[in-house]
């Protein structure tokens, strides 16, 4: 009982000094102050207020965070963007693969498949408790034609002895 209790003591020791050790990023903040907490951004893209930095999980994570700085490189605004709601504004016949990651980062695949004849952006997200894969299909001049989303099916499940 006595090894429970410190190792619990422990644990919840633990998630208090990692609390202290991440502020959360909040408008008006500077790109220094977002770096120092969130660190290097995996991908800096010019919008046209100013700045974003890209913090994507992908290919293996599911999330993607966005940060809006202005032209004074202060934060305008953060947002996970692996959502349903992100990705219904992608529109089909309008926006290219620039488009999408400039909103969405670089995806965790580029496929090609024989029934499609440009390549297939795969991003990995979380819908509530479910896996999911979100599906960007361009044309051959890299323009986005259509979307789709599917359920991601773990290998485990095929690799039974």
């Amino acid at each position: 009982m006595k090894l429970g209790k410190t190792f619990f003591s422990l644990t919840v020791a633990a998630l208090l000094l990692a609390g202290c050790a991440f502020t959360p990023v909040t408008p008006g903040m500077s790109q220094d102050e977002v770096m120092a907490s969130y660190g290097t951004p995996t991908r800096v893209v010019a919008v046209s207020a100013g700045t974003r930095l890209q913090y994507s999980a992908q290919p293996a994570g599911q999330s993607v965070v966005m940060v809006d700085l202005d032209a004074a490189g202060r934060v305008v605004s953060v947002r996970q963007v692996m959502t349903l709601k992100e990705f219904s504004k992608i529109e089909p016949g309008k926006w290219t693969r620039e488009d999408v990651e400039r909103e969405f980062g670089r995806p965790a695949t580029i496929d090609r498949v024989a029934s499609w004849s440009g390549d297939i952006m795969t991003y990995r997200w979380r819908d509530a408790l479910q896996d999911m894969y979100y599906w960007v299909y361009l044309d051959a001049d890299n323009r986005v034609q259509r979307t789709g989303q599917g359920m991601e099916i773990p290998m485990r499940l095929f690799n039974r002895d």
